[in-house]
């Protein structure tokens, strides 16, 4: 979950660490730190907080004229978030300096080990015991610092993604990986390390992304080189061409990443249909998919591995999948399915779900449906990424960079692609009627308008955020497809605002959340005139009956629960399988106004992270 960035070229480090720490701080914010090495010494500069709390220690008294340094943003694991635990962290001799993301299991009886050889801690973290069983590595076997690490990391046990220096070999940096994201910019006569690209794209476009197991040996004066940490085999760099642009890391003029990228899903969901989808000739096409197809359509059943928001997208598609193609679907947390020794068969279908592509129990997950023989098929926003090189097959969102913690595009073009699976298998099986696949197709073209139209109720949603901005609780309802709008609804409120807020079908609500409802309680109903809309009328009048407070999302020009509604958003009407991409938008919007209001850190709310890479 932290962010780790290094540099060693021609230009001062310090500028591009600090700035490339400001973008990866969605990974993690409880405290940073930045070392340069100057003339022989290790400079290191540390604190608990944010990275602007770092650059204004740094301005008190850094020298900045290094150019050599790592820095990194922490999620904290071992330790709570202070100054001596923050990253990064110095051996006993002074000489090796490591930052560090990801758990090292078996770190106590290392540290054991390490005592008893006359090392000292000043911290509680793993880190710093992974940092010296190095140096002893190195001490012992009389090796140079690539080495050194080679042997450390096959003594330990968990994940981690590690940048290393020794500062009596300033020439050269050590950056390994096992089961958390690092890349490597390769520009001219310089290298940039980070967790993801993002801190380097303005000074080269060119990347090489470390695989699980693999070390590389970063230096001025060879070229670079990747070793495999099991064996010591030497592995070709790939260099990929960059996607990313700057303009898209950056805010746009908008106060937050997250109210950016809620405007921005009309074209995320255009850009992720876009090529894959010709209207006029009824066509669909994934090449993921298409290069499988007969793994969907004799599928047994289809099972949906995920976290977070993109369980939520697995649970619509659910429906989805169901309703389209005739296939049963099973939507699990991945965080239980790898633990629970679920049954799988060959002929199950897996897909994993995951806007990183490096959520830590989702690639455990997958790698548990491989051993059994499944195919598994991924749906991620990030090329290159540890999820889209593990499964069989895959598709890429086109979402974008998502910077705001709380996930809003990657939802909403997840569920795009998701809905465009299910059409073709549908198609190829046979299980939708010819004039229900085009009617799909063209109502799906039209959905980035449609969303355009939603976004348009900021307003009103921005006045019924501020009578509702302090309520200790609320509570979201929704039928069918729009259940699990609900669920994302009330994860949105509780993530950014710090409100407790759940998730209910509306039909559970007199099992059990309906004694809840007074009139303190605000109740979000997702309520669009489609197929269960009577049934969610009732639900309506009992909660009015109650005297709770009512926020209906309505198709536009509905009579009936406005009548009921304290408060009614208005949305474009489109098919209930389709509703989801427009019903979220307004519920998105909600939480955002709500948590400015109440003075959250909208962008990094509180002890959350954007990747997940620890379990």
């Amino acid at each position: 979950m932290c962010g780790i960035v290094g540099y060693i070229g021609h230009r001062q480090a310090y500028p591009v660490i600090i700035k490339g720490l400001q973008r990866l701080e969605y990974r993690g914010y409880d405290s940073a730190g930045v070392v340069l090495y100057n003339n022989g010494s290790l400079n290191v500069c540390k604190t608990k907080g944010k990275v602007s709390d770092l650059q204004a220690k740094a301005d008190a008294g850094l020298d900045k004229s290094a150019t050599i340094g790592i820095g990194h943003t922490r999620w904290a694991t071992h330790g709570v978030p202070n100054d001596v635990n923050s990253h990064p962290h110095v051996s006993n001799s002074g000489n090796l300096v490591i930052v560090h993301n990801g758990i090292i299991e078996n770190y106590e009886p290392i540290k054991k080990e390490l005592t008893k050889r006359g090392y000292t801690f000043s911290s509680d973290t793993d880190t710093e015991v992974l940092v010296n069983l190095i140096e002893e590595v190195k001490k012992q076997e009389h090796i140079k610092l690539g080495k050194a690490v080679q042997i450390a990391l096959n003594q330990v046990v968990g994940a981690y993604a590690i940048a290393v220096f020794d500062k009596q070999n300033p020439d050269e940096m050590v950056a390994a990986r096992l089961g958390s994201p690092l890349a490597i910019g390769v520009g001219e006569g310089e290298f940039f390390i980070s967790s993801d690209a993002s801190p380097f794209i303005e000074y080269t476009s060119n990347a090489v992304y470390l695989d699980d197991e693999e070390m590389a040996i970063i230096s001025l004066k060879k070229d670079l080189r990747i070793r495999k940490i099991k064996d010591d085999s030497l592995v070709d760099p790939y260099i990929q061409e960059l996607q990313m642009n700057l303009e898209q890391i950056e805010k746009g003029g908008f106060d937050h990443f997250m109210l950016k990228e809620i405007y921005e899903q009309p074209n995320a969901i255009k850009d992720t249909f876009r090529g894959r989808i010709r209207v006029a000739e009824g066509i669909v096409k994934i090449s993921g998919v298409e290069d499988n197809l007969l793994k969907f359509t004799n599928a047994n059943r289809i099972l949906i591995i995920a976290c977070g928001t993109s369980w939520h997208a697995g649970l619509v598609a659910e429906y989805i999948f169901e309703e389209f193609a005739r296939i049963p679907v099973e939507v699990e947390y991945a965080s239980e399915f790898r633990y629970r020794h679920p049954v799988i068969r060959p002929d199950d279908v897996v897909i994993a779900i995951s806007q990183s592509g490096e959520t830590a129990d989702t690639l455990a997950a997958i790698k548990l449906a491989k051993e059994h023989g499944a195919f598994v098929f991924g749906v991620c926003n990030v090329v290159g990424s540890s999820i889209s090189r593990e499964t069989h097959s895959g598709a890429y969102t086109h979402a974008g960079p998502e910077i705001g913690v709380a996930s809003t595009k990657a939802f909403t073009t997840q569920i795009t692609v998701l809905t465009l699976m299910a059409l073709r298998i549908a198609r190829a099986k046979g299980a939708m009627a010819r004039a229900d696949y085009f009617r799909y197709l063209q109502e799906l073209e039209l959905i980035p308008q449609l969303v355009e139209q939603a976004l348009q109720t900021n307003l009103q949603v921005q006045a019924i955020a501020a009578i509702y901005k302090d309520a200790p609780n609320c509570l979201y309802l929704g039928r069918g497809f729009n259940f699990p709008v609900a669920l994302e609804g009330a994860l949105k409120l509780k993530e950014i605002s710090y409100i407790h807020a759940e998730g209910y079908p509306a039909a559970e609500m007199k099992h059990g959340p309906i004694a809840l409802i007074d009139e303190k309680m605000p109740v979000v109903i997702i309520a669009p005139k489609q197929e269960h809309y009577d049934k969610i009328v009732s639900n309506i009048q009992e909660i009015k009956a109650r005297s709770g407070k009512i926020i209906a999302v309505v198709t536009k020009g509905d009579t009936q629960v406005k009548n009921l509604a304290d408060h009614v958003i208005e949305i474009p009407e489109t098919s209930d399988a389709l509703s989801p991409l427009i019903t979220t938008i307004p519920l998105q919007l909600l939480s955002y106004h709500i948590a400015v209001m109440r003075g959250c850190n909208v962008d990094q709310p509180r002890n959350l992270a954007k990747s997940v890479t620890v379990e």
